[in-house]
């Protein structure tokens, strides 16, 4: 397993804790920089998973 798929799923992770405790807290910044930082993961998330494929082919 590459380690940009451990390392975007962490960041996914990490962006949803900030957006609900944005949520939770009324932060409108706190809410956006969340889901900015679970996009950002699940693009890693992506990369990693393609050179996994390209290693087993």
């Amino acid at each position: 397993m590459d380690k940009n798929r451990i390392e975007g799923s962490a960041k996914a992770a990490k962006g949803a804790v900030k957006e609900a405790a944005g949520k939770v807290a009324g932060k409108a910044g706190l809410q956006t920089e969340g889901k900015a930082e679970q996009a950002e993961g699940k693009a890693q998330k992506a990369v990693g998973g393609m050179k996994d494929a390209v290693r087993k082919a």
